[in-house]
């Protein structure tokens, strides 16, 4: 039987950073995508906006790889999140 750690690594991002939003009580990500024409193609990438804050995707992707620029979109927000110094938990809204 698998371990918990085990499964947690298997997770995809998107469902990482939806775990981590329950987690810090806010709401639930919002993806949206944005192309660049570049000659004869178009490169796709992510963005995705927890605590009002948006994060960018790193790269860009070809059309076919749309899920791969919410990975890594959902990747950069779970880092920002779950550091202790920009997490919610410890923000200044503690004061409000």
């Amino acid at each position: 039987m698998p371990s918990s750690s085990s499964k947690k690594s298997s997770a995809t991002w998107q469902s990482r950073l939806e775990d981590a939003c329950r987690e810090f009580q806010i709401s639930a990500p919002k993806y949206q995508l944005v192309s660049d024409r570049r000659g004869g193609r178009t490169a796709w990438s992510s963005q995705v906006t927890i605590y009002n804050q948006t994060h960018a995707a790193r790269f860009w992707y070809d059309g076919k790889n749309l899920h791969n620029a919410r990975e890594d979109a959902a990747e950069v927000a779970w880092n920002w999140l779950t550091t202790p110094s920009s997490s919610p938990s410890t923000s200044n809204t503690a004061s409000w």
